[in-house]
């Protein structure tokens, strides 16, 4: 596939979120306005996002079936669920910018902007009830919905998990940070993997191995963003390394507290302590982590759960050449720090 295919896949999911998402009335037309603003489909240009998980599921249906058509509506479930729980990120984590614009919640206030996300959550849902316009049986529709109930319970879990451990200041072990990133992250990955295949298929074992495929995808694709959040350069990423500024304890972080020297466990517990890390703090904070090891750690582990998605890919017997190759070319271009 080229990346002329693939654009086709995303505006036809855009299209298709379009559709379900309508205009509302006189009076909701602010709502309606304020979603689209969040997605990037206010035609501003603005950036929208990469579209990653609604891509997945589709060259998932892709790779069984043949065609994407038909899994279009579980794309846009997709893609709205991960909006909504942003939505809802942005205000628990006080952000204030999201690609590069201001946030619902900046623009319009705390109360407007949950109302949004829980909007976008509910037309989330009534995107996969088209599922059954397209002539999938009830028993298929139930089980997707099931799935992406589930998945957006796993969500909660995990941003509790984060939200509870950012509040305190002992340092979590970094078994808890695996917990942590494959409920909040690789969970939705693994159902968006999963749906597209679910969507194709009545085969349990050819099921199971693209939601194994889409977890170990997600984790990798975490470990990644935490190597770039330290050392991923502006010019590639669109941003500043920010995460030891903003004092983010991600896995290289929480493996360095746990196998640094103690003079170094002690210096970067100091520079976390400070509300405003300085340069130089921020340059011996990178220096502990590179002493510890934990940059290779980090990147091992990601590459160690990139080549069990391969695995997982390459296991499944029967599927389209074109759809299989651009699934693992995606799967290789996540480990880019």
């Amino acid at each position: 596939m080229t990346s002329t295919d693939i654009d086709a896949l995303i505006a036809d999911t855009e299209a298709e979120i379009l559709r379900v998402l309508g205009d509302g009335d006189a009076a909701t037309r602010g709502l309606y306005d304020m979603i689209r603003y969040h997605l990037g489909l206010d035609g501003s240009g603005a950036p929208a996002g990469k579209r990653m998980r609604p891509l997945l599921g589709l060259l998932a249906y892709m790779s069984i079936a043949g065609e994407h058509a038909r899994a279009l509506p579980g794309a846009a479930a997709v893609e709205l669920g991960h909006n909504f729980s942003l939505v809802h990120d942005d205000i628990e984590d006080g952000d204030t910018e999201r690609r590069h614009r201001p946030t619902i919640w900046t623009l319009h206030g705390i109360p407007q902007a949950i109302n949004t996300g829980d909007a976008i959550f509910a037309i989330s849902r009534i995107a996969l009830h088209r599922l059954s316009d397209l002539g999938f049986s009830d028993a298929k529709v139930l089980r997707l919905m099931r799935l992406y109930d589930r998945t957006c319970l796993t969500l909660c879990e995990g941003q509790y998990i984060d939200i509870a451990t950012s509040e305190r200041d002992e340092i979590v072990p970094v078994s808890l940070y695996l917990d942590m990133i494959g409920r909040k992250t690789a969970a939705l990955v693994s159902a968006s993997v999963e749906a597209g295949a679910l969507l194709a298929t009545d085969d349990e074992e050819t099921i199971e191995r693209y939601r194994r495929l889409g977890w170990a995808l997600g984790i990798a694709f975490q470990l990644n963003d935490d190597l770039l959040g330290i050392w991923g350069e502006p010019a590639a990423t669109g941003k500043e390394p920010s995460d030891i500024a903003k004092h983010k304890k991600t896995l290289p972080v929480l493996y360095a507290f746990e196998n640094a020297s103690p003079e170094d466990r002690a210096l970067l517990a100091e520079i976390y302590r400070r509300p405003e890390p300085l340069p130089s703090d921020l340059a011996d904070a990178v220096a502990v982590l590179e002493r510890s090891g934990a940059r290779e750690y980090t990147r091992g582990a990601a590459r160690r759960y990139r080549d069990a998605a391969l695995t997982e890919m390459a296991a499944v017997a029967g599927v389209d050449p074109e759809a299989r190759a651009q699934l693992e070319a995606i799967v290789v271009r996540v480990i880019s720090a």
